[in-house]
């Protein structure tokens, strides 16, 4: 690429590859025309020197409900929204419980739930549950520490 930089990922399916065997690269952009649930895992960039990016995990999921999580790690004391998404609708109406490893910590209020304040036991797994939808995939949400 012009730039320098190109995506890569690592799946269980295919091992690690770049974005121009599944998508299509214009500079350093890598677009996806049709997802695939084959394509859940690791993405990153990295440059012509061989340098790489923070990773991210990436699901797709072919399920109605999502939860939409940070993709990396919160800084403690800062805040953390969680949304509970419907596939076909745009907003995070959907009233839904929250849990946290298997838990519920909030039900039925609102599609959102928000922790003001980030500590590192709020790190774990998350997922949302509608009683008529169904449930989201779980998210892993990481707690960065501040160094001191």
């Amino acid at each position: 690429t012009s730039t320098g930089w190109k995506v890569r990922r690592y799946t269980h399916s295919e091992g690690e590859s770049d974005c121009s065997w599944w998508g299509s690269v214009t500079r350093s952009t890598c677009k996806i025309s049709f997802l695939s649930t084959s394509y859940t895992g690791v993405y990153w960039c990295e440059s012509e020197s061989g340098e790489n990016s923070n990773p991210v995990n990436i699901t797709v999921h072919d399920g109605d409900v999502i939860l939409e999580s940070p993709v990396h790690p919160v800084t403690e004391g800062h805040p953390l929204t969680l949304r509970c998404l419907y596939r076909y609708t745009k907003s995070s109406n959907l009233r839904a419980d929250f849990y946290k490893d298997g838990s519920v910590l909030q039900t039925q209020t609102t599609g959102e739930m928000i922790i003001r304040t980030v500590s590192k036991s709020d790190e774990g797994f998350y997922h949302c549950k509608h009683p008529e939808r169904g449930e989201s995939p779980k998210s892993w949400v990481s707690v960065r520490r501040v160094k001191t």
